[in-house]
């Protein structure tokens, strides 16, 4: 594994769960991290709600944007030792081949993006789901990856995936 860890998060649309991953990760461990994130069919635009959860935790929010996981096979594209899909059909089964020897892992949160009764339960799906991700970014960080064969990262990066689906994150 390089000097930083390269970690790509991938997602359907590339506008809510994979924007919150890649932002966390950048904004909480800059000097071990290079996070990236990219969507199967991205969307034009990173959702207002993603913007609003993210507003007054991440520095830079205007760079961010939606992009092709495409960019990433590339022959120039930055290779990955880690990629984590963040929904169905963003997984292994379904992703390109991506350069190098990345080790695929895979964190399932339930989609903010879903149609809700009324605004205030997608807006409360949101938080819950960021407070999820938060969890699995900072268990993440927390692992010695560089000390690691690819068999035991994915069991470690993977290791607390019911976690973030847990009832204690219930929204009321």
């Amino acid at each position: 594994m390089n000097a930083k860890c390269k970690a790509l998060f991938l997602c359907r649309a590339n506008s809510a769960r994979s924007i919150m991953a890649e932002s966390l990760l950048r904004q909480l461990a800059p000097d071990r991290f290079e996070a990236f994130s990219a969507g199967v069919e991205p969307a034009a635009r990173v959702h207002p709600l993603t913007i609003a959860q993210l507003s007054s935790t991440i520095a830079d929010i205007h760079l961010l944007q939606p992009k092709s996981w495409q960019r990433f096979v590339d022959a120039d594209a930055p290779r990955m030792d880690v990629i984590v899909a963040m929904c169905d059909e963003a997984d292994e089964a379904h992703a390109p081949n991506f350069p190098g020897s990345p080790v695929f892992c895979r964190w399932t949160f339930d989609d903010p993006l879903a149609e809700f009764a009324t605004e205030d339960l997608q807006k409360q799906a949101f938080e819950r789901v960021f407070r999820q991700i938060l969890r699995r970014i900072s268990v993440f960080i927390a692992l010695p990856l560089q000390s690691m064969n690819a068999d035991e990262q994915v069991l470690a990066v993977n290791a607390h995936q019911e976690a973030g689906r847990s009832g204690a994150d219930s929204v009321q």
